[in-house]
């Protein structure tokens, strides 16, 4: 142990105030420290908040005290008695539970078995799997987190499969509840609606550290809050007593815009026009997008919007080629043509060569080859250009490091050895920055950006929406897909609703209210013209 900490044990008074005690932690990864003598106090039946721009350490401390990272120094105290954790399940017997930003699900098994997996109820060897179910049913009543217990994890939404980690958590009866990112994919019903959860939860005794970069949920649900920056500790807060602003301003050391400035769309010729399109959903036989039509044009951004679920994560997989539609007809504005194209059938890519770039809801299956080098997975879609492959078919290496140097530079992506970083032990945030960096550099015609901005501090946020706008200004299309009611209010030229697999109301962000919106996204209310009233 380290005179440091030991100076701040000596100091520390004995009693059981104090749920969790991490003092004086350091964890170093090769060319970084992530935590830099942090000490954070968690009080029993207290919602603690955990606040820091992308790469702060955040993830990193919390994977400290769940066991997944040993620190180099620091100690570790539950109830006042410290503890040493060397891995999760040493965790799990000290009722510490974690949903992780990046979730730790089996993808062929359902979504029951990720749930009971590893503490599988069983008399003499044989699986009582009936009373599992009725737990996991019960839980998911209790606390509104509406799952299909026999789906497969690789058939399921994103924000359902955060449901599956979070029951996970509750179904081991845990008593530090860990919530990395918990918002991230859901849609704002559901964020309400665990908001209460994470209440009642510390109402019955547990008690919670809240990972977020979300400072609105922050002021609604936390009893304090401590920020990180750049792997130390600035300080913590009682909630009540601070603003929105302060906590911009210890996150990210500057005051940041909420809402990016843009001037009035002006819309020229068509980029992407979808006809009667309907694609099949992998949940049941039922179409997934039914029948669906628009056009997106140039010098717009056009949003999807909707409760999750609904067919959007659908709708893009047939845009982008993921998946095949059933029916209609796709077509696009490729290269500098003056026609639009035929791309119902076209390969992703042919898609990607002609002018298309795709954000994706999912940055690990399909952002991302996470064992790659940051350098290589900037030109995943780009490396046969001549700009980085010789004649002769070797690689230009030089040429793809000094890509991936400005890159790195120009969308401030974080990481400890920059271009050589490999993906996987990157923050998620950075990583979020990275796919957004590859995608938008390509300058493409049409750009389908599926939440954007998940899981970014307000600091990357502010900068990756004055680039998308930047981007629509410039004379391109943008599709955007979000669930964030914020980001589709302030970015979206036009909003489209979709309700179970429908386009069911077209409408005017400057001429409609959050509430009006809510109920198109809830089925409450539907128009099939043009105007938003």
């Amino acid at each position: 142990m380290d005179k440091q900490t030991e100076q701040v044990l000596q100091k520390e008074q004995p009693g059981g105030e104090y749920a969790i005690e991490m003092i004086g932690i350091t964890k170093r990864f090769p060319g970084i420290v992530a935590n830099d003598n942090i000490t954070l106090r968690l009080k029993k039946g207290e919602i603690h908040a955990l606040l820091g721009e992308n790469g702060a350490g955040k993830s990193t401390l919390m994977s400290v005290l769940f066991g997944l990272y040993q620190p180099e120094e620091g100690i570790i105290k539950k109830n006042g008695e410290v503890v040493k954790i060397n891995n999760p399940n040493d965790a799990n017997d000290l009722g510490i539970g974690m949903v992780h930003q990046h979730f730790k699900l089996v993808e062929i098994f359902s979504v029951l078995d990720n749930i009971i997996l590893g503490v599988e109820p069983n008399t003499a060897g044989f699986l009582r799997k009936k009373e599992a179910r009725k737990k996991v049913l019960e839980l998911s009543e209790k606390y509104g987190l509406k799952i299909e217990p026999d789906a497969k994890i690789s058939d399921i939404t994103v924000g359902m499969q955060q449901r599956t980690e979070i029951l996970k958590m509750l179904y081991r009866d845990n008593e530090i509840l860990i919530f990395d990112e918990p918002t991230a994919v859901l849609t704002p019903q559901e964020i309400d609606e665990l908001m209460q959860i994470m209440r009642n939860l510390a109402a019955e005794g547990k008690s919670i550290l809240f990972i977020s970069h979300k400072l609105n949920e922050i002021l609604a649900v936390a009893d304090s809050c401590s920020v990180l920056r750049k792997g130390k500790y600035i300080g913590t807060v009682n909630v009540k007593d601070t603003t929105k602003e302060e906590l911009s301003r210890m996150m990210v050391g500057r005051d940041v815009e909420f809402v990016v400035p843009k001037k009035d769309a002006e819309p020229k010729e068509t980029v992407l026009k979808a006809e009667n399109i309907s694609v099949a959903s992998k949940l049941h036989h039922n179409l997934a997008v039914k029948d669906v039509s628009f056009e997106v044009h140039a010098g717009e951004i056009v949003c999807i919007a909707g409760i999750d679920g609904n067919g959007q994560t659908e709708l893009v997989y047939g845009i982008t080629g993921l998946e095949p539609l059933e029916s209609g007809k796709l077509s696009m504005l490729t290269g500098k043509g003056e026609k639009l194209t035929d791309i119902t059938n076209m390969s992703i890519r042919k898609r990607s060569v002609n002018g298309m770039s795709h954000i994706p809801e999912d940055r690990h299956k399909h952002g991302l080859v996470l064992d790659y080098s940051l350098e290589y997975n900037f030109i995943l879609q780009t490396y046969f250009n001549t700009e980085f492959t010789s004649p002769a078919g070797f690689l230009k290496k030089g040429a793809i490091r000094k890509y991936a140097d400005r890159l790195i530079d120009e969308y401030d992506v974080r990481s400890g050895q920059g271009a050589i970083t490999i993906a996987r032990s990157m923050s998620g945030g950075n990583q979020q920055k990275a796919i957004v960096a590859r995608e938008i550099d390509k300058a493409p015609r049409l750009l389908v950006a599926v939440q954007p901005t998940r899981g970014l501090d307000v600091g990357a946020i502010e900068a990756i929406h004055k680039r998308i706008i930047a981007h629509r200004d410039a004379g391109n299309a943008v599709l955007l897909i979000s669930l964030e009611l914020e980001e589709v209010m302030n970015l979206s030229d036009r909003i489209l609703v979709m309700y179970e697999g429908e386009i069911v109301g077209e409408l005017d962000p400057k001429q409609t209210t959050v509430q009006e919106l809510g109920l198109y996204m809830a089925g409450a209310k539907r128009n099939t013209g043009k105007e938003a009233n």
